[in-house]
């Protein structure tokens, strides 16, 4: 999954590293050939019919079941679909096609897909059925900008087995297909421009339905996201027709104080992108036109000319931007572990400067950002901060500026503390981890994504070390504790404290003392930033 960096023109830097839901591309965007199983099968009744899946050495694993129909045709731009139901043996020992993506800014195929509704489930073996029927549910959101990735290349056979419960990972439109404002695809009280969203909202549908048959409790899931996923999965904390499908929710890296997209604006980028496509005339004829454009020329047409994120506004979905929904109260009181990385932005940093920059090339792109205020940035984040303004650059930028930004995420915790729900904070700070993007003689850091192969092993193909692996263990018993009790708490690890002030965000770090509470307001100046 590591793949080596290459530099977009720098002038694009800024306006990629300050883009509220992140570009992360964890996952390759076209499906595998199915991979035969290897070991003996098991057989599990849906709601739907009968699914086999693979039994594996201390786990089992059931991939590629719909959980809607084909969102084709006239289903395109349509709320999902329940699933219809089949006659015989499902065969899920292998994952379906990745829905339509262009190919990942840093390496993969692209997929032009669009039968994608289906998820994947792991669970413990059944030999371990002391708790059949009752074992936590996590169910996870991949990242990718709400633009590329797919729920399939997670290995979720860590969590399940080391944690004691049943993991399910999803696909979820994406791009156009997903996240596409027009006023000619609106329904009847939806808003288009969510179809990502409920897509996510089916699949906990669907485990509320069905879960109980692959021995979870449906009575106690708890969604958790990174990056995009983390976005969204703030969106179904704040959403009224996500009510009641899940019980727990761990944002990771995409804080959710950040603003989502109002009505306006996503369809001003809708309107774009049927104009580039030729689509004009009444909303109806232009919903027409572009539900019969093939899904390569929708790809291409909406590249720079939207930004796939949920839309609020006039509808039961997302009728209140989040933080507005959490200050009048008007969410899902769910307890919430939240947090973000130590060095988040250096994964755009070190692409869009593969060779080290100049102090005055680094003041001048300062200037550039922040106008009137940029002497006083100056002040606090000089070049010579760190031997590589890079490094300075990447720092400024992760402290403030964007919905990966620590101060962000602080802002996030104080309003749901506020809003008197539990919250446990975080922020992963394993400076020697695998990195998503490895940018030649740059030090990447505990960058955007670097906490995932942690949760899922061998996510970008590295190996973990012996200290690494500790970590690991930690934050696998953390992770899957909060999804037992709503507390995260792991065997011989340090207490994880309840947040309450600015002080109580825990860093996951590994080695003695690495993992311990910090103050992240203070280690990245948020008060200076909201004194600007």
């Amino acid at each position: 999954m590591r793949v080596t960096g290459t530099a977009p023109p720098a002038s694009a830097l800024l306006a990629s590293a300050l883009v509220t839901a992140g570009l992360l591309v964890a996952a390759p965007a076209a499906s595998a050939a199915p991979a035969r199983p290897s070991g003996p099968a098991d057989v599990v009744r849906t709601d739907k019919g009968t699914v086999r899946g693979e039994v594996h050495d201390g786990h089992r694993t059931f991939e590629g079941i719909p959980f809607a129909q084909p969102p084709t045709g006239d289903l395109r731009w349509r709320a999902p679909r329940p699933a219809k139901p089949w006659t015989g043996v499902y065969d899920a020992t292998f994952p379906r096609g990745a829905c339509a993506q262009p190919a990942p800014e840093y390496g993969g195929d692209p997929s032009y897909n669009e039968d994608c509704l289906y998820l994947n489930v792991t669970t413990p073996a059944r030999d371990r059925g002391r708790s059949r029927g009752k074992l936590p549910v996590m169910v996870w959101v991949h990242g990718g900008g709400n633009t590329t990735g797919t729920g399939s290349v997670y290995d979720a056979s860590k969590l399940a087995v080391r944690g004691d419960v049943v993991v399910v990972t999803l696909n979820y439109r994406l791009g156009p297909l997903g996240w596409l404002a027009h006023p000619g695809l609106d329904e009847r009280r939806l808003q288009s421009g969510n179809f990502g969203l409920l897509d996510q909202q089916a699949a906990l549908r669907w485990v509320q339905r069905n879960i109980r048959a692959f021995g979870g409790d449906p009575r106690n899931v708890t969604l958790f996201g990174e990056s995009a996923g983390s976005m969204d999965t703030c969106a179904n904390v704040v959403s009224p027709t996500a009510a009641g499908l899940f019980d727990k929710a761990i944002p990771q890296s995409g804080s959710c104080a950040s603003d989502f997209h109002t009505e306006e604006s996503a369809e001003a980028e809708g309107r774009a992108v049927a104009a580039a496509l030729g689509c004009a005339g009444a909303a109806e004829a232009v919903a027409r036109c572009l539900r019969e454009i093939p899904a390569r020329k929708l790809l291409e047409a909406s590249a720079g000319r939207q930004n796939p994120a949920p839309v609020t506004g006039a509808d039961r979905v997302m009728p209140l931007q989040p933080r507005e929904a959490v200050e009048r109260g008007r969410f899902n009181r769910v307890p919430i572990m939240h947090g973000n990385t130590l060095d988040e932005l250096r994964v755009y940093i070190g692409p869009a400067f593969p060779e080290p920059i100049s102090t005055a090339r680094y003041e001048a792109i300062v200037r550039a950002r922040f106008g009137a205020d940029a002497d006083a940035v100056l002040a606090r984040y000089p070049a010579d901060a760190h031997d590589d303004p890079r490094i300075t650059l990447a720092r400024m930028q992760t402290d403030h500026g964007s919905g990966l930004s620590t101060c962000l995420h602080q802002d996030a915790f104080a309003m749901l503390r506020d809003a008197r729900v539990p919250v446990y904070a975080y922020q992963f700070a394993d400076r020697t981890a695998p990195p998503l993007v490895d940018t030649p003689g740059f030090d990447e850091g505990a960058a955007h994504a670097s906490e995932l192969p942690y949760l899922f092993p061998g996510l970008f193909g590295d190996p973990l070390d012996a200290a690494q692996r500790e970590l690991s263990d930690a934050m696998v018993g953390y992770w899957t504790s909060f999804a037992h009790h709503g507390r995260p708490r792991a065997h011989g690890a340090p207490h994880w404290p309840r947040f309450r002030d600015a002080g109580d965000v825990l860093s996951l770090a590994p080695g003695p003392g690495g993992i311990r509470p910090v103050d992240t307001a203070a280690a990245s100046n948020c008060a200076f930033w909201r004194s600007l």
